[in-house]
């Protein structure tokens, strides 16, 4: 149980730091010396650590209370209200978001695997029942493909808006993939085990009808950096179903927030990867350039995504 003596050492310090807050509404944290910027960080700090020796005394609930709306408002002060400039950016998405997806693997690797098994079933349910690929493509698709065709020269005609629309669409999936995550990973698993049995459904049909080679010449481009985006987001779906499923020693509302926190820094950096993408589906992908040219080039991104995502690590080593 927590002694009214310790309380009572502790509460100077915690009024000290409402008082900084309150001029930080009142004025903004410019108003606040260079001392009291650290004086503020210090007293954050101090304030998480006794938070955490007031949540072990059952009895000591309203101190909690307390504690917790004062560690908000300074998170809020202290982060939240930091401008992001370009150097700051640049270390997000150079230092820190590689460093993210590293610790957050696991998921992404699940959700990959999601993706294969989805594959797999695919591509031998439709080998198995030529009846099974009409019930996922349309019509129009299955009719181009029986002539020997790409469904994708529309996109040819008009690049600028195609290119628009691909980036707008990968973008609205990957993001529902990841908001998904909310329903315990049942949306997410379903949407990354769907994507694959299309994936597989399509590569079965296209085998069937010889277009095997233009079929994985068309992805080939831009999938090198699509479908990793893809399991990416798909794994920050995951990682918040983990919080809101396994809270571990926090409360779940804890639990759930930072976990949203991880999969919304993932799902952030997925986007610049998904617009090239969206742009080398639209312009390069569907052309009749040399399809050696075309592999080589998904090659090189992928190896290129991946010394980004990996580089550290193999450096250290």
């Amino acid at each position: 149980m927590i002694s009214t003596q310790w309380i009572e050492k502790r509460k100077p310090h915690w009024l000290q730091l409402e008082k900084l807050l309150l001029r930080c509404r009142q004025s903004g944290p410019g108003s606040l010396t260079r001392r009291e910027l650290q004086n503020l960080s210090l007293l954050y700090r101090q304030t998480a650590s006794d938070l955490a020796t007031v949540r072990e005394d059952q009895s000591a609930g309203e101190f909690a209370r307390y504690l917790n709306q004062l560690l908000l408002q300074a998170h809020g002060v202290i982060y939240i209200g930091k401008r992001a400039g370009l150097k700051s950016i640049l270390t997000f998405f150079l230092q820190s978001y590689p460093r993210i997806f590293r610790e957050n693997l696991f998921f992404c690797a699940a959700a990959f695997g999601l993706f294969l098994a989805g594959g797999l079933m695919g591509a031998l349910l439709s080998l198995q029942s030529p009846s099974f690929a009409p019930n996922f493509l349309n019509p129009q698709m299955m009719e181009t493909i029986d002539r020997g065709e790409m469904w994708t020269q529309p996109i040819l005609a008009v690049k600028p808006l195609a290119a628009s629309g691909i980036m707008t669409n990968n973008i609205s999936v990957s993001f529902t993939a990841f908001a998904a995550g909310i329903t315990g990973g049942v949306g997410t698993i379903y949407m990354m085990f769907l994507n694959g049995l299309l994936i597989g459904v399509l590569g079965a049909v296209c085998g069937g009808a010889g277009m095997s080679l233009k079929l994985w010449s068309f992805v080939a481009p831009h999938g090198a950096l699509e479908l990793p985006a893809v399991f990416i987001a798909g794994g920050a779906g995951l990682r918040i179903a983990r919080g809101l499923l396994f809270p571990g020693a926090l409360p779940r509302m804890e639990s759930l927030k930072r976990a949203a926190g991880i999969g919304a820094r993932l799902i952030v950096g997925v986007v610049p990867i998904l617009v090239i993408a969206g742009l080398i589906e639209a312009f390069i992908s569907p052309t009749d350039i040399n399809v050696s040219l075309k592999f080589v080039l998904s090659a090189a991104l992928f190896v290129m995504l991946s010394a980004w995502l990996f580089w550290e690590p193999l450096r250290k080593r």
